[in-house]
């Protein structure tokens, strides 16, 4: 059982040092659960116990920390390429090169597309590995299952990686027809990384069986419960420390490559490193939990929709959505509220009902997220391109981007070590709703660290508003940037983990990689979004590009947790529904 089974590989050591984890003694008594679960033989606490008992975080298993690997891989060889790919676009081939490098006083380069068009390419780019993910939920719930739609994944994406090699050669990078190869390979990439991001966020937290609230005793006799969702919050974060390793050493090292030996060579590292996947995956295959493909589920569930919905609505559009947000709002989509026979597509239970009515819930919580996504975006776009006009003293334009996973490596552990624990000592529920409206804050206080950064780089800047086409660079040290990547990074650790932790918990077992998706995807609103800052993301307009940005970001906050205050209320009661059955009427 994952509470009791002692961890044996090595990267389980962080867990094991984690203060609020301990291996807990279950009790003896023996409580009836509604679904089968390898905790059988547990203490499930009262009402009273779960208002005045400590809560902490079980084990995680040790199959989960084989999928972070495979997910580090991946990060690796996805960010080891992408971090190249502004001053691929943007930046024309220096001249007498024919690998795009020309040492460590000069940009190196490519395409020479401008700031613009690399921005707006970058910008669909990302749009595109976060649509998808929309198709790889649903070939997962209908025909492969989770697991194998991430081997299928990691073959497409290992293409893609081969057609960029090809368009980074000497003999093709120097001709305008590199663009072809390129492009392709970042459309071939962003379909298997669809099928890999869709499933692997839920194949890793499924890894962990349990479901509900159990009663431990602690070695030094303290009763506590032992909560799921802090597990499933603990997956998510070491999980994301593991991402941003694999993003860390990848940009990092792929940064230095460009500059120094080319982009054949900073394309091909990554594509050896992602072979990691297949291998790490083939090792653990008979010890992963899998679930297997249950069809899809996406028009019962709208239909579910539709049937609450059917008399909700009126003229008055604020009589709507009062209606749309009543707490009874599903009954009438439940059977056991249907008058005569029950239509042959309403095959499941009323518990079912609830956990959709959760997971659309989860999903409209969602909707705030591209606007937080716009922060984000500018960390591998505007803010590379701001770090090429201000001085360097020969570090790459692109590595101060990997600030960004440094401070995530570095505040993950703290965060899971010392705040969160001392937030529930001291009686503060700080939860998933919580911590994404505060996500949104630090983002916008990044946009803000930026803007200002900009306004004085065009300070002291030979030609003034116009740095981009200068041939002189600003005086600041570029180090200065530091503070939007750390900003960004723990608006990460409270919004993006967060999100993942949510889109989980929240959706039906038989929705995860749907949700997971719609999930994802709000990434890919946010690109489409970004395209509306294109016209903002060169000289001498860049001030004001940041300084939208982290005004939306600040009414997004807001706005979200005017709307999500009262769900944030239900918190426990959302994650402990009876399981419900798709199938139970048939």
């Amino acid at each position: 059982m994952a509470g009791l089974q002692a961890d044996t590989a090595i990267v389980a050591g962080i867990a094991e040092a984690e203060k609020d984890h301990y291996d807990l003694k279950k009790g003896d008594d023996v409580s009836s659960t509604d679904e089968k679960s390898p905790f059988d033989g547990v203490e499930y606490p009262t009402e009273e116990e779960i208002a005045t008992l400590r809560r902490v975080s079980d084990t995680i298993p040790w199959t989960a920390y084989l999928i972070a690997i495979v997910e580090m891989a991946e990060r690796f060889s996805f960010y080891g390429c992408s971090v190249v790919f502004t001053n691929f676009m943007q930046q024309p081939l220096p001249e007498g090169s024919s690998t795009g490098s020309a040492g460590p006083d000069v940009v190196p380069g490519a395409l020479g597309l401008g700031q613009n068009t690399a921005f707006g390419l970058s910008t669909f780019y990302q749009f595109w590995c976060y649509v998808t993910p929309l198709f790889g939920a649903y070939l997962a719930d209908t025909r492969l299952g989770r697991f194998k739609a991430v081997c299928v994944g990691v073959a497409v994406a290992l293409v893609g990686h081969v057609v960029l090699i090809v368009a980074a050669i000497p003999g093709v990078i120097d001709k305008k027809a590199a663009i072809a190869p390129f492009i392709l390979g970042m459309i071939i990439m962003g379909a298997g990384t669809g099928l890999f991001k869709a499933n692997i966020s839920p194949l890793i937290a499924e890894q962990y069986q349990q479901t509900k609230l159990y009663i431990s005793t602690t070695p030094q006799g303290e009763r506590v419960i032992v909560d799921p969702s802090y597990t499933i919050s603990r997956v998510y974060m070491y999980f994301y420390m593991f991402i941003n390793i694999g993003a860390l050493v990848g940009q990092l090292t792929m940064a230095y490559t460009e500059l120094y030996v080319g982009f054949y060579l900073a394309f091909t590292l990554p594509t050896v490193v992602f072979l990691i996947c297949p291998l790490v995956l083939w090792a653990g295959n008979k010890r992963y939990i899998k679930a297997a493909p249950q069809g899809s589920v996406l028009i019962t569930a709208l239909r579910i929709l539709r049937k609450a919905a059917a008399d909700k609505w009126s003229p008055n559009p604020i009589v709507t959505y009062r209606n749309f947000r009543r707490d009874d709002f599903w009954e009438a989509a439940k059977p056991s509220n249907q008058v005569g026979e029950l239509p042959k597509w309403m095959t499941f239970d009323d518990q079912w009902v609830d956990e959709v009515g959760r997971g659309f819930k989860a999903c409209a919580v969602f909707t705030w997220f591209p606007l937080y996504w716009l922060t984000y975006n500018q960390l591998n776009n505007n803010l590379t391109s701001q770090a090429a006009v201000m001085t360097r003293h020969g570090v790459p334009n692109d590595v101060l981007s990997n600030l960004n996973p440094i401070s995530l490596i570095i505040f993950i552990p703290l965060a899971d070590k010392i705040i969160y624990p001392a937030l529930a000592r001291w009686g503060i529920r700080f939860t998933a709703l919580k911590k994404i409206t505060l996500g949104f804050f630090f983002g916008a206080a990044a946009m803000v660290w930026a803007a200002v950064t900009q306004h004085y780089i065009y300070q002291t800047n030979p030609c003034g508003k116009f740095v981009a086409t200068c041939d002189e660079v600003s005086s600041l040290n570029v180090w200065i940037q530091s503070g939007s990547y750390v900003l960004v990074g723990i608006s990460e650790i409270c919004a993006s983990i967060t999100g993942l932790e949510y889109a989980f918990t929240k959706a039906p077992k038989n929705m995860r990689s749907l949700v997971m998706s719609v999930f994802l995807f709000t990434s890919a609103l946010a690109s489409a979004l970004g395209q509306a800052f294109v016209p903002l993301s060169g000289d001498p307009l860049l001030v004001w590009n940041y300084t939208i940005v982290a005004i939306v970001a600040v009414i997004a906050g807001l706005l979200c947790w005017i709307a999500v205050f009262k769900l944030d209320q239900r918190e426990d009661e959302l994650n402990n529904l009876p399981a419900g059955h798709l199938h139970a009427h048939e």
